[in-house]
């Protein structure tokens, strides 16, 4: 007789309740693994076993969010990755036979892992794609100046932020300067121990009686978010300024002009962490979107030669709508896809081969997007609303940004099939909008659909996530990949 006490049983009885009710309403099929909300999480229920390789795919995304703070930092941490797992550096005349693996790097701050497939090019392929880019700050051109007794930074935002969740925490400096003889200096400042942080520093309660009719948004204004680079005065003659381009100069060799041809940016130091007792969430600065990015790379880097061949792209730029020939605006992607074509057809090849191979191309664009946040649930619908731990989003917008129905169907049936928990995404109306990746692919005429898993917290420099869900994301990927 079954323990009608036990976690599995509850759910079962729960869903069946619920599959009941659909059927009498007169439903035809049943619902999907999460589709209906009255189910309980899916951690009810969740085997030993599987509870042990969720927690251990955790271990390593966090390990992994700890070094790939920015795209470049992304890049490299994903190439070593891709290297051990068998991949190769791609280039014109390597061999395309069934099998191939390899990895194509798009000046250092995108990335494209492919294998390739049973079937030839032409009949189309899978395509995983998101961004490793995350809201931040950058410098500017001209970053150092002194006031009060300080050396600060001037800076930039990349991405859309709330400017106060910046203040009194501690940033990392990353990025690298260009020299003009060609050279480049890497540098990472804040992720270590013993590394110094850089701080932008509020107003205390005491004294900030002229801020209190600000609105949220605007408490520390753009160009207040100037974080602190130094103190000490160098002699009596020369301040804190002098002494951090003399340290600038003597550490890396490089000076105040340099910076103008740098990328360098601020990121919150914080190391990714689990939340709660029960250790069932993970903390991470930027997983919007590289949480969707780890799903996909570990997807394709444990995968045997697929019937399609298959592609995971980490695209740059989406928090600023796509931008540069690092972003999905650029023709990147499809350039590296008919060098493809060019090498397995060789001489036959013409651009309408192109064409149609990019129509027969099935495409999931893999972004993360807010869940339920227990404090303030009116802000979704709940019955289209996502839920932590309750798996993959299948992201149905509405208002002409949707996939059509019967791709929609297939990426249903897919899921399903490898037994995969999905729910369905929808902002309330006029609130949020349509996908971003995907848009800009489904230009090429390919069948682009959206999914992701909920975060609480987006934007900000430290978001929530399901390590479920993460792992279900990554089985979806696998299925993806393979189908």
């Amino acid at each position: 007789m079954p323990n009608i006490n036990s976690p599995i049983f509850a759910r079962a009885a729960i869903c069946a309740i619920a599959l009941s009710t659909a059927l009498i309403a007169g439903s035809a099929q049943a619902i999907g693994p999460c589709e209906e909300k009255s189910c309980p999480s899916h951690w009810v229920g969740i085997s030993p076993q599987q509870e042990k390789d969720v927690e251990k795919f955790a271990k390593d995304y966090k390990r992994f969010m700890n070094l790939a703070r920015t795209e470049t930092t992304t890049v490299t941490q994903t190439v070593k990755l891709a290297k051990a797992a068998g991949f190769k550096p791609w280039s014109l005349g390597a061999s395309v036979k069934p099998g191939a693996k390899y990895y194509d790097v798009n000046r250092d701050r995108s990335l494209t892992l492919f294998i390739i497939g049973e079937d030839d090019l032409q009949a189309g392929a899978r395509l995983s794609a998101s961004h490793i880019d995350s809201p931040r700050l950058e410098l500017k051109g001209r970053p150092l100046y002194a006031k009060s007794g300080f050396a600060l930074f001037q800076t930039n935002y990349h991405g859309g932020i709330k400017n106060y969740q910046w203040t009194n925490i501690p940033l990392a400096l990353l990025g690298h300067v260009d020299r003009k003889d060609g050279t480049r200096v890497d540098i990472s400042v804040g992720l270590k121990a013993d590394d110094p942080v850089f701080i932008i520093p509020g107003l205390s309660p005491h004294v900030d009686v002229s801020l209190r009719g600000r609105k949220n948004r605007d408490v520390i204004a753009a160009e207040e978010m100037d974080p602190i680079a130094g103190h000490r005065e160098k002699n009596e003659k020369e301040g804190a300024k002098a002494l951090i381009v003399s340290y600038l100069r003597e550490t890396y060799d490089i000076g105040l002009n340099d910076l103008v041809s740098a990328e360098l940016s601020l990121v919150p130091a914080f190391a990714p962490r689990d939340v709660g007792f029960d250790r069932a969430l993970i903390a991470a600065y930027g997983q919007d979107d590289r949480l969707s990015a780890y799903a996909s790379i570990r997807a394709i880097l444990e995968a045997k030669t697929p019937k399609k061949t298959a592609f995971v792209w980490l695209a740059d730029n989406e928090e600023v709508g796509n931008r540069n020939n690092t972003g999905a605006h650029s023709t990147y992607f499809v350039d590296l896809f008919a060098d493809l074509l060019l090498a397995q057809m060789g001489d036959a090849y013409r651009e309408p081969h192109l064409k149609r191979a990019l129509k027969a191309t099935k495409v999931v664009s893999t972004d993360v997007n807010p869940g339920i946040n227990p404090l303030w649930p009116s802000a979704w619908e709940g019955g289209n609303a996502p839920k932590h731990s309750y798996g993959v989003n299948l992201k149905v917008y509405g208002r002409g940004n949707d996939a059509n129905s019967e791709y929609t169907a297939w990426i249903r049936a897919m899921m399903d099939d490898a037994n995969v928990p999905w729910q369905t995404a929808t902002y309330k109306v006029g609130r949020g909008g349509g996908g971003t990746l995907g848009g800009e692919l489904s230009h090429y005429n390919m069948d682009v659909v959206d999914f992701g898993v909920p975060v609480l917290s987006i934007h900000t420099p430290y978001a929530i996530s399901s390590k479920l869900d993460l792992y279900w994301l990554y089985k979806a990927n696998a299925a993806f990949i393979t189908r």
